[in-house]
């Protein structure tokens, strides 16, 4: 049976002209044979902001209904890709997003929880990545900003949609790592995801934690 993925990028933000999320799912849906055969893959970009991403996302959600979700996002000044642990419930923006939006201090999602755990096999992708050569890690915080409210928005909705795997990835600048490397990478997340969706995956335990 088909699996739906959908895979969202981020718009340019902070001056920049490129946001490299962006550039490596466009590059993954371009590549023949990233994917499974029997994967539909969907993408998206985001824009960076506080109101509109989550929005345009749990959007996408309703319309395509999909068994995979993964969001990624730029990491500026990292050389790894970044398997996000945990989505919190606050937005604090040390920069205005792209509509002029700086939250300090607000909930994401008022009277929600805390915090959120990823819905992807997140060992299962570290093992993966690093097999196929590809520097990644697992990350305990996906920062304050708009990556972190999409995060924390998508594992909300997910909480009320049992069966459907999702989560959040970030991709470092293409100077540490080129765009092809990050869409091979996002490739490589989203086929664990998929066997995870279908349950030929179960999580493996190896240790990928931090002492600060």
């Amino acid at each position: 049976m088909a699996v739906k993925v959908v895979m969202t990028g981020f718009e340019p933000f902070g001056g920049d002209a490129v946001n490299e999320s962006w550039e490596a799912v466009r590059r993954l849906a371009a590549e023949p044979g990233a994917l499974p055969p029997d994967v539909e893959l969907v993408t998206a970009l985001l824009p960076v902001t506080f109101v509109g991403a989550p929005s345009a996302l749990a959007a996408l959600v309703a319309a395509h209904r999909p068994d995979v979700v993964v969001a990624t996002g730029l990491a500026a000044g990292t050389d790894a890709v970044r398997l996000e642990r945990v989505a919190v419930n606050v937005a604090d923006a040390r920069i205005p997003d792209n509509d002029g939006t700086q939250p300090v201090d607000v909930p994401v999602v008022p009277g929600a929880p805390t915090a959120y755990l990823s819905g992807l096999p997140l060992k299962a992708a570290l093992v993966e990545l690093r097999a196929a050569g590809l520097p990644a890690v697992v990350s305990n915080t996906a920062g304050t900003y708009v990556c972190n409210a999409v995060f924390y928005a998508l594992a909300h909705a997910l909480a009320q949609a049992p069966g459907v795997v999702g989560g959040f990835v970030h991709v470092p600048r293409a100077d540490a790592l080129p765009v092809a490397d990050a869409a091979r990478a996002l490739g490589v997340v989203a086929s664990v995801a998929v066997r995870a969706a279908r349950g030929e995956l179960p999580e493996v335990a190896v240790a990928a934690g931090a002492e600060h």
